[in-house]
């Protein structure tokens, strides 16, 4: 078997307290793969997230990226962590808590420049033509509009140039232009892709391939992604379907109902 880009093996993460977010959940992601992370609220898709990242490290079990472990020891040698945080990267659903720079240029500016990068500036005027905020770069992210913030956000990701981009609720707080935007750009990158969703719609077209989690965290799915969006009693099952009652005069029925929605 092939090395993976990504791997997770036997992984549990559970809250100080002790409540279990997921136990022993194990998946691999090759290079260039686009993925679709589906769940309901609480499922652990955001936690899932961050462990991939780098941010939080697993109760038990093992993640491993391109072979070697991604571990709180790994991280703190400065030669992996440097390449590390080029390659991998991820975009919050909030994109405050990304933020903090006096002006939208020093935000995208401050990767490049954090990583030694020589053509930061060439990066910086390169993605903020292609995200529209030419405009913006003097402005201080806090008074931008959410959709603003999310592209800014966006562009202190890809002037890195990464190779996994793992994104949660990546539609969240953009207009329709720049989602379709955002997902002709991605899917033509040759980037890895991981992407949290509650849009069943817009599932279909970030990604190939579907892991569901279910309301107990445990990943009840990995395969193909369409198949999976047809699949009612899977969704139901994965608490992204609910079975709805209508009336039609004195008869009732029941039929399944896809919950198609963007988290708030």
């Amino acid at each position: 078997m092939s090395e993976a880009l990504l791997e997770f093996a036997g992984v549990s993460y559970a809250w100080p307290d002790g409540r279990a977010v997921f136990a022993d959940l194990s998946f691999r992601i090759e290079q260039g793969e686009k993925v679709v992370l589906l769940g309901p609220n609480g499922a652990g898709k955001s936690t899932l997230l961050r462990l991939a990242n780098g941010l939080m490290a697993p109760g038990s079990g093992n993640i491993r990226w391109q072979g070697q472990p991604l571990s709180t020891e790994r991280l703190r040698q400065r030669d992996f962590a440097r390449a590390f945080r080029q390659a991998n990267v991820l975009l919050f659903q909030h994109p405050e808590a990304m933020l903090f720079n006096p002006t939208v240029r020093e935000e995208i500016a401050y990767g490049p420049r954090q990583l030694g990068l020589p053509d930061g500036e060439a990066r910086l005027a390169h993605w903020a033509e292609e995200l529209g905020l030419d405009e913006l770069l003097d402005e201080a992210p806090f008074t931008l509009s959410g959709g603003q913030k999310q592209k800014v956000a966006l562009a202190c990701l890809l002037v890195l140039d990464p190779h996994f981009l793992a994104l949660d609720e990546p539609s969240a707080s953009l207009d329709p232009a720049t989602v379709g935007w955002l997902i002709d750009t991605l899917l033509d990158s040759g980037r890895t892709i991981l992407a949290s969703t509650h849009n069943l719609s817009l599932a279909a077209e970030l990604g190939e391939r579907a892991l569901i989690l279910d309301a107990r965290g445990r990943l009840c799915y990995d395969g193909p992604l369409l198949p999976a969006l047809r699949d009612l009693e899977l969704l139901q099952a994965a608490g992204l379907a609910h079975r709805h009652r209508h009336r039609h005069g004195a008869q009732a029925h029941a039929h399944l109902h896809v919950h198609d929605w963007e988290s708030s």
